[in-house]
């Protein structure tokens, strides 16, 4: 019998997701890692019955960084992370063996089908995935296909059964604009990191220098909350009127009406408003 591996991005949504494809028959063990656990039940896949393990990572398999000596605040120029500085992938997570893990429930599979999210995140978990357990797959026939990747945005039976029935493959370009993104944020993360931390260093003593960082991610984001604060700071009120409007039918209580234009900063207007309101006798 065939065996399929399925992974999905988080421990959770992989047992949900086992859960719904099994219809609640699947048996559930710990995995290698302690972190992660495996789910399995036999289904048909391809038209031909198949033993299934649903599994998942913890978000990313692997993380970039510098190569060793660039690790060193002393002796490399911040401006050689720029260009000069290789970088290498690593394990996100070493004390939770991923890579191990993976291989090891992997092995002797003929399929592999990744439930990661639906985002460009999720598109590069996919090609770490891969690149974990490539090397220990059985190797088909070079037409046959081995790799499929589910698109769902919700975790509902409907759902989750329609992208197992419609299964596409992962998308490589997503994956390496996410490659990109995050060499870029490594790179201009940690030169300016390193160059504004020793820079500020012992230049005013209420700043905690330790490490002052620095992030492409971070930094539009604070300049959102000072344009707020500045918005805030040079705030000048201005006199607004606004129209009450109360609605009577017999002896029944008067109904609060709520004007859609809420209020208007000319008086001349706001009256016109409410000589209209006045000669109406009946209210929709």
């Amino acid at each position: 019998m065939r065996t399929v591996l399925m992974v999905a991005e988080k421990p959770s949504l992989a047992q949900s997701i086992a859960k719904i494809l099994s219809k609640g028959s699947c048996t559930s063990r710990k995995g290698l890692n302690g972190a992660c656990s495996v789910h399995e039940y036999s289904g048909s896949f391809q038209g031909q019955t198949v033993r299934f393990k649903m599994t998942s990572v913890c978000g990313h398999v692997m993380s970039l960084d510098f190569t060793g000596k660039y690790n060193n605040w002393d002796k490399v120029d911040p401006a050689e992370l720029f260009s000069k500085a290789p970088t290498e992938k690593k394990e996100a997570n070493p004390k939770l063996n991923m890579v191990k893990f993976l291989q090891v429930e992997a092995r002797g599979s003929d399929y592999v089908v990744l439930w990661l999210d639906c985002d460009k995140e999720g598109e590069n978990i996919c090609f770490e995935v891969l690149d974990a357990i490539h090397p220990v797959m059985n190797k088909g026939s070079v037409r046959d296909q081995s790799v499929f990747r589910a698109k769902f945005s919700s975790i509902t039976d409907t759902d989750i059964w329609n992208a197992m029935n419609r299964l596409g493959e992962p998308n490589r370009n997503e994956a390496l604009s996410v490659d990109a993104r995050q060499e870029l944020d490594l790179r201009i993360g940690c030169a300016f990191t390193r160059f504004q931390t020793k820079y500020f260093q012992g230049k005013y003593g209420n700043l905690d220098s330790s490490l002052i960082s620095f992030g492409p991610c971070q930094t539009p984001t604070l300049g959102f909350c000072v344009e707020r604060h500045d918005k805030i700071q040079s705030f000048k009120p201005e006199t607004y009127w606004v129209l009450q409007a109360k609605v009577f039918k017999g002896k029944d209580t008067p109904l609060t009406l709520d004007w859609n234009r809420v209020r208007v900063f000319d008086r001349e207007v706001g009256q016109m408003f409410v000589n209209l309101a006045k000669t109406s006798k009946e209210a929709q």
